[in-house]
């Protein structure tokens, strides 16, 4: 490694005793709010299940064991570098017996979680041969917090936006040695994969991503296809019914952030509604995660205390100037569109933003799909990325 370049350092977080019954004392000291009567309101017609939500706050508060937790996420390999001026938090899992050229993948997460996105996937990705998979199709994988979300530092000065945080993710992947890479996310990090492509295509390799972002387009609607057309208007409906919780974080993120930074129960309410909402369970969450998984996702958040900066990334987001939403992606790029995920663009929309070589559609998975369905995930990354593997050793 060049001496100018920062030297990462093996990263293993210990939760305190006392961090721990302060949680627990807070999720028993909760206050419930009431819970509508009409059947038509009741249940999460309005919001997260009152009843669901308690029942949950109980297991937290009793049953979750957050330090066996712990350890399995300690058992990856974790490390934190400065960089930018932050300490970023990564996982570092190496290739085990590749067959061929080792392609390095740098894979961002959205909101609301973190690195714990991809934590089953990695093995799928650095060991095919353990996972009945071909051995040529191994990854070098690293796996970022994004500034102000799990371990990585919070920004003090204004919040990055995700072409910030797209050069800190070059400089990583540098520092790691690598010069050429793929690079895949969703939600937010499929924001920053495709500034990586936009910003870096003498880097990037290929770009893979399991969504398109917000339909952004300023044109006249008459160029576009009918498709096209009614993806627009399904992503506006979408936004006056499901996107009040978008509007807060970009404007007022300060506001939600003083109760959901002090109350776990308040913190469970705020994500839990969205991992249900965006998962492919049909209504019921735990088809999609034990409560365990869900408790992991919230605990990080909330020993990290990173709600409120996690939120703050999207007031940055929102300010990105609409040239830089319009330009088209050159570096090839694959899009693996999952059923029980947001609001699905067309393949007209994916041709005209991007070089779109490969999109896919997995018979299962929603918006945390890397999660849900880890095999189907790490399939279509495998797929996608094959030919370009020798690219990155070019």
């Amino acid at each position: 490694m060049p001496d100018d370049l920062p030297r990462p350092e093996p990263f293993v977080p210990q939760t305190t005793p006392a961090e721990l019954e302060d949680l627990r004392r807070r999720l028993r000291a909760t206050r419930w709010p009431d819970a509508p009567d009409a059947p038509e309101d009741g249940g999460w017609a309005m919001g997260t299940d009152v009843g669901y939500l308690r029942e949950l706050v109980a297991y937290w508060a009793d049953a979750f064991d957050w330090p066996a937790q712990e350890a399995a996420l300690g058992r990856l390999n974790r490390f934190r570098v400065p960089i930018g001026g932050l300490g970023i938090h990564f996982v570092h899992a190496r290739a085990v017996a590749p067959a061929g050229p080792v392609l390095p993948l740098v894979l961002s997460h959205g909101w609301p979680d973190s690195f714990w996105r991809y934590t089953k996937v990695v093995p799928l990705l650095t060991d095919p041969a353990a996972h009945g998979a071909d051995p040529a199709d191994a990854f070098d994988v690293v796996v970022p917090d994004m500034p102000g979300y799990g371990y990585s530092d919070r920004p003090t000065g204004p919040p990055l936006d995700s072409i910030a945080v797209a050069g800190l993710w070059a400089r990583l992947m540098s520092v790691l040695g690598y010069e050429r890479f793929g690079a895949a996310g969703g939600d937010i990090g499929s924001h920053v994969s495709r500034y990586l492509a936009l910003d870096h295509p003498d880097r990037v390799v290929a770009v893979h991503r399991t969504d398109a972002g917000v339909p952004v387009f300023s044109g006249d609607p008459a160029d576009l296809a009918p498709e096209e057309r009614a993806w627009l208007e399904e992503g506006a409906a979408w936004g006056r019914t499901e996107g009040a919780y978008a509007a807060m974080h970009r404007t007022k993120p300060q506001t939600a952030a003083a109760g959901l930074t002090d109350s776990p129960a308040g913190l469970a309410a705020w994500i839990v509604e969205k991992m249900r909402a965006w998962s492919d369970c049909d209504g019921d969450i735990e088809r999609a995660y034990t409560k365990d998984e869900i408790l992991t996702n919230l605990t990080i958040y909330w020993l990290t205390g990173t709600i409120g900066s996690s939120m703050r990334m999207y007031r940055a987001n929102g300010a990105i100037p609409p040239a830089q939403l319009a330009r088209r992606v050159e570096v090839p790029s694959g899009f693996s569109l999952f059923p029980g995920d947001l609001v699905r663009p067309p393949r007209a929309w994916l041709a005209r933003t991007a070089n779109a070589v490969r999109v896919s559609e997995p018979p299962r998975g929603g918006h945390f799909a890397a999660f849900e369905e880890p095999e189907l995930y790490a399939e279509e990354l495998r797929a996608f990325f094959r030919p370009f593997r020798a690219a990155a050793t070019a």
